[in-house]
């Protein structure tokens, strides 16, 4: 008798259990990703800690629960770094010596209950319209080159060779620097990490690796052949997983998100091929840049984006909206709203604004008049 009692509730121990466990893996109560890119250029919300509290304000005011903001631009950190210290002995971008701006907005932020995100918005790119960077003196062979042979450049940005193993280790170890010493909730590449115009990949290292891996064959001379495309992507996608192994080592609940350029220009032009980089699981969420300037071409890439998604990782993903690129775009509010609410009637429950200084713009808060 006593057997089959202990038996019955085992089983009544196992069935609540189960059913414990069935409610958190379907809980649906955490709360959608809302949030905006806080950068350093055309915004002076990191000039001091008085508008850092203001902007944290605004972000409050305006129902954001997320904030991503700029940690290493132009060749510089936002923060004191002694890992550029260390590579070419700048320590950060000299608008901030004296202070850290990362401390002080993780501190106003978490205050208001905001999590904080690190985002590294150049990623491999090191300088900008400046072809005489100290990386490029420091560093000349990291440059990216070419089919030319020339200095790897687009828009105006300057790129080193990403696949090359003592700049993805650079890069490495900035990451574990702020992860290990600052209470931030997640760290961010973007269209610039991992990343490299896929024009690249023709320095002396990458050249010299195709041909070990294709019995010493040379590179297609045209850089956007298929599988020459392909080849590097794969490259580039192995750094990030191996980041985001690196960053879950140091602080397991750190959040490792991505945010690319749309699929599959991404991949072409880029090399990121951020699908699979979802698929294989090393992103907690991907944020696509859905940038587009009218609702019937926001909402194509809302259609495209399903078919690239499986809906069992749709909850991952959260469209990027461009709300303003300073002076020369500003969206307006009807506009703003239409694609929000495009985004709930394809079942994306949050999205991430481009960029902060479209909050003094929108009146009403971006969340309020929904």
């Amino acid at each position: 008798m006593v057997r089959i009692l202990f038996s019955f509730l085992l089983v009544i121990l196992l069935f609540a259990q189960s059913a414990c466990s069935q409610k958190i893996a379907g809980n649906t109560s955490v709360e959608p990703i809302r949030g905006t890119w806080i950068t350093n250029v055309g915004s002076e919300i990191l000039s001091s800690k008085d508008s850092i509290k203001a902007g944290i304000d605004l972000c409050k005011k305006n129902g954001l629960n997320h904030i991503f903001v700029v940690v290493w631009n132009q060749g510089a950190t936002v923060y004191p770094s002694d890992v550029t210290q260390r590579y070419v002995g700048v320590s950060q971008n000299k608008r901030y010596i004296g202070r850290d701006p990362l401390k002080e907005i993780i501190e106003a932020a978490h205050a208001q209950n905001i999590k904080v995100h690190a985002w590294f918005e150049f990623g491999f790119s090191y300088a900008y319209k400046d072809s005489n960077s100290i990386w490029l003196q420091k560093y000349p062979t990291w440059a990216g080159r070419n089919n030319k042979g020339a200095l790897l450049q687009k828009n105006g940005f300057f790129w080193w060779s990403s696949i090359r193993p003592d700049v993805q280790q650079m890069l490495q170890e900035l990451v574990q620097e702020l992860v290990t010493n600052y209470e931030i909730d997640g760290v961010q590449g973007d269209d610039r990490m991992p990343a490299m115009p896929g024009e690249g990949g023709y320095d002396e290292y990458t050249v010299a690796l195709y041909k070990k891996e294709h019995n010493g064959q040379l590179p297609p001379q045209q850089p956007f052949d298929a599988e020459w495309i392909q080849w590097k992507a794969d490259k580039l996608s192995i750094f990030g997983k191996h980041l985001y192994q690196s960053v879950k080592k140091i602080k397991p609940t750190c959040i490792v998100s991505w945010a690319p350029s749309i699929y599959p220009w991404s991949k072409e032009q880029y090399l990121q091929d951020w699908p699979t980089w979802l698929k294989e699981g090393y992103a907690d969420y991907i944020f696509p840049q859905m940038y587009r300037y009218n609702i019937k071409a926001y909402e194509q890439l809302l259609v495209d984006l399903d078919k690239q998604v499986p809906a069992h990782l749709k909850s991952k993903v959260y469209p990027g909206i461009l709300t303003s690129l300073g002076a020369g775009y500003q969206s307006n509010r009807a506009l703003t709203d239409q694609m929000i609410n495009l985004n709930r009637k394809y079942g994306y429950q949050g999205e991430v604004f481009f960029y902060f200084e479209t909050l003094h713009r929108l009146s009403g808060g971006i969340y309020s008049l929904l």
